[in-house]
Parts: structure tokens; sequence; C-alpha cells
């Protein structure tokens, strides 16, 4: 089991309103970069955000609070919806390893039918329920590890920034090419992080994306978004 896994569980014993209160109290209200009209509840340093999550799991190790950012590949997707609203428009989307929500509540924002993100992380849980609140919309949440299960019935599913980690990347490439052999339209945005399996994806569009983290090794990265052929 990873160290995220430990974490959730962990952080499932944690309310969902102290979840909510900690993430408003370490997080501003504020404008996304270069994606109209969306605000979210991001964090200016990841370092206070990280302690503090810590501190409410009571371990010393927590994993990155990816919620608490826009990342570079959500930031291409959601660029790109904005750019192809039909993509979404009036479709079920499923926005795996959510994060923050950032995708799917602009796919919602676009006249999606409904949203559902995707996260193990349970304080991703109350980063989408107060982001969602603050756009306007309403975003269905699950918080279970569904990559050992069968991929959700759905649409569309985007996949932002899950290339980051090799045991990771091994599982997500074939089950969101079974999702590709369902039906599904599979959306992916990477900067081109090491582990995203390029020869296995097939281009869309690629942005210039600011990035309102400091985790990354520049401000502004250039991301791509692919979708994903079905398993042969």
């Amino acid at each position: 089991m990873t160290t995220q896994r430990r974490s959730s569980n962990v952080s499932r014993r944690v309310p969902l309103s102290h979840r909510r209160a900690l993430i408003a109290r370490h997080t501003r209200l504020q404008p996304v970069d270069g994606v109209a009209g969306v605000r979210l509840h991001l964090a200016d340093d990841a370092g206070p955000v990280w302690r503090a999550t810590e501190a409410a799991l009571g371990i010393t190790v927590a994993p990155i609070p990816f919620w608490a950012f826009a990342w570079a590949g959500g930031l291409a997707i959601a660029r790109f919806l904005e750019e192809y609203p039909d993509e979404v428009n009036g479709k079920r989307v499923v926005d795996f390893a959510t994060g923050s929500g950032l995708c799917a509540i602009v796919a919602m924002r676009l006249g999606a039918a409904s949203a559902t993100g995707i996260d193990i992380d349970s304080f991703a849980e109350a980063a989408v329920a107060l982001n969602a609140r603050a756009n306007r919309v309403r975003v269905g949440f699950i918080g279970r590890d569904l990559l050992d299960e069968d991929p959700p019935e759905a649409d569309v599913l985007l996949a932002g920034d899950t290339w980051y980690e090799g045991p990771l990347a091994e599982r997500v490439l074939p089950w969101l090419r079974q999702a590709a052999a369902n039906g599904t339209r599979v959306l992916v945005g990477d900067p081109g992080r090491r582990y995203l399996p390029a020869d296995d994806l097939i281009p869309l569009a690629a942005y210039d994306v600011t990035t309102t983290t400091q985790l990354e090794d520049r401000d502004v990265l250039r991301a791509r978004v692919f979708t994903v052929l079905g398993l042969a």
C-alpha cells in the first residue's frame, strides 16, 4: 500500500467539516490563470498547507496536497474544453484524480449533463465541494481507488497529471485504454512528465499554462492534451 493510500485511509477519520475548515484557512479563493470565470481555493505556498494537513492527519509524511493547486495537465484540459465545449456539452463526465475539481467544474460550466470527480485523497472531497460551490455548479465525488475496477460508465473521462509516478502510471494506462474500448472519450492532460506514455497517446492540442504551485521547476509549462486508443 502506498503512502498516498495509507494517508487517505487516515484522512477519512477527519470529519468533512474539519477538512473544509482547513482548506478555507490555508487557501484563498482566486481566479485560475487562463481559465475564464473560474475561481478555486488555491494555496500560495505549499509548505503551510502541507504541514497543516500532516497535523490534521497526525502523521509526519503526508502526500502532496494536490487539491490545493491548479496543475499543468488539468489547466491544459480546462483550456481544451473551453476551446471545444462540444467535447462535454450534454455529456456525463468523470474527472479522474480530480484534485481541486478544476476539470469537472469547467465541464459543468460548459453544459455537461453531470460531472463526478474521483480521488483517493479525502481532502480533495472537501476541496471539490468548496470549489464547486464557489463556481455555482454541482460535482459528484467518488473517494476510492477505482483502478482495480472497471472504468465507470461515462461519455467522457478526463485525466490530468497522472504520470508523475511509475507504479501509478503502470496502473492508469490500461484502465484508460479499457475506458476507451468501452466507448468513453478519454482526454489526458500532461506537461511531459517522466512516465507519460507518449507513444500510446494521440496528441490533440498544446497550451502554455501558468501554474500556481511552487512544486514545478518553472512557472510556465507547455502542457499537451491527448486522447487514448482503446485496447486492441
